[in-house]
């Protein structure tokens, strides 16, 4: 009996992940390290990795806790979950106890778990992070796609989550909205939020936002939905993309009192799984989400790169026939390169995989296809991470030569040079089709 049922799980388990392959943004990494390391001039536009330094105050906090070696509770350690109930009413003025939050090996891991322990169909907007939908897929859960359009800049309408909610009122759904947004920097608009928030109290929606680059969101002007729909909504967060930290894998879930049996069940399968997150880790992350007036300019010189890198770049692509949506954070665009698409076809390109194989052969760019975001093959989008720079070097130059003027292309050129000539070898090959 027992051999028969673990024959049957194993049957099971290839079925949820045959066809499934490693995560589009780490194979890209990947790759590119590997052309880099065969003589290739890579400029790695692939990998959404924050270029900038984790915050120096932080990186002392995790060396006077290096020591620190003890297993900590599963569901993270309470002085941290204290610093984070700050962080939320600061940044948010969201209201929650040290009993809402739940800390976990990245937010990644979190999501997952999340989708493992709640009975319902998954919804997600396309374009998405390239892991929601493999994610759910592994489990075997339903994935409902809502496709969104560029001129309403890939956001989920509350038209369409009506729409979709309305024909089986009672049935439980998960909603993953992820702003600002990977893969495109758009965030919404405080009245969207709203309206979305009507939405989903309408229907009992469990949402959960994504708020990982909430905290560079180009103007510092992030809102949370959880405003609006505080009893439905878990927010996801952590350290990665703020405070550079994605190698030290730290993520965060804040929960509503209304859904703590479900952050309890969470941290049940956690404590069969992770156990806890890293004891040093979780000790200096206190003083990141404590905040200090260094982590402040961080944040303010970071944002300033980002939103200029963003406004450059889109000028030079949208000059080339190329559409991009204007973002709003984060360290991304999405380009849209159907402009071309009937001289690519005279070279035999006709999807966006075949795009960016060609684009990198070609010109040593680095993109990741359209498809990995939820859109159809032929689609002739990619997107483009901006992160191919030395952040410490360059905020070190912000501060020493920029602070009281503007950034200028020179400052591109000359402090995030794989940035500005991989941008110009992207525009030339489209321009010499």
């Amino acid at each position: 009996m027992g051999k028969v049922s673990r024959n049957h799980m194993a049957v099971n388990l290839n079925l949820n992940v045959r066809g499934l392959e490693q995560s589009s943004t780490l194979a890209i990494n990947e790759r590119s390290h590997q052309l880099i390391l065969e003589g290739r001039t890579i400029h790695k536009f692939g990998l959404g990795q924050s270029p900038f330094p984790v915050p120096e105050p932080v990186v002392e906090a995790l060396r006077h806790n290096a020591h620190q070696k003890d297993y900590l509770p599963v569901k993270g350690l309470m002085a941290l979950r204290e610093a984070i109930t700050g962080f939320n009413y600061r940044h948010q003025r969201i209201q929650s106890t040290p009993d809402d939050i739940l800390i976990g090996p990245g937010s990644k891991e979190l999501i997952f778990i999340l989708q493992l322990v709640y009975y319902g169909d998954l919804i997600i907007p396309t374009p998405s992070w390239v892991s929601y939908f493999p994610q759910a897929r592994i489990i075997g859960r339903h994935v409902h796609w809502v496709p969104t359009s560029a001129q309403d800049g890939y956001r989920l309408t509350p038209e369409k989550l009506d729409m979709i909610c309305r024909t089986d009122p009672n049935r439980p759904r998960v909603v993953i909205l992820n702003y600002p947004s990977n893969p495109t920097g758009c965030t919404y608009p405080t009245d969207k939020l709203k309206q979305l928030a009507a939405v989903a109290r309408k229907y009992g929606v469990v949402l959960v936002s994504d708020e990982i680059y909430g905290m560079i969101h180009h103007q510092g002007q992030h809102v949370s939905i959880a405003r609006f729909y505080p009893e439905g909504t878990i927010i996801s967060s952590g350290l990665s993309k703020w405070c550079g930290a994605g190698g030290w894998r730290l993520g965060t879930f804040t929960f509503p009192k209304e859904l703590r049996w479900l952050h309890n069940a969470m941290a049940i399968v956690a404590s069969e799984t992770y156990t806890s997150t890293s004891a040093p880790i979780q000790h200096a992350a206190i003083t990141a989400f404590e905040g200090s007036a260094f982590i402040d300019d961080y944040l303010d010189k970071s944002r300033r790169v980002l939103r200029y890198l963003a406004k450059i770049i889109r000028q030079k692509l949208t000059a080339a026939h190329i559409d991009v949506p204007a973002p709003n954070g984060g360290f991304y665009l999405f380009p849209n390169f159907d402009h071309y698409r009937e001289k690519l076809a005279q070279k035999g390109i006709l999807t966006s995989v075949e795009l960016c194989e060609h684009l990198l052969e070609d010109t040593g760019v680095a993109l990741l296809p359209g498809i990995d975001f939820g859109h159809q093959p032929e689609e002739l989008l990619a997107r483009m991470a901006y992160v191919d720079f030395n952040g410490q070097a360059v905020l070190e130059t912000v501060k020493n030569d920029y602070a009281d003027k503007k950034l200028t292309e020179d400052f591109i050129r000359i402090s995030c040079p794989s940035i500005w000539e991989g941008t110009n070898k992207l525009v030339s090959w489209f321009e010499a089709l």
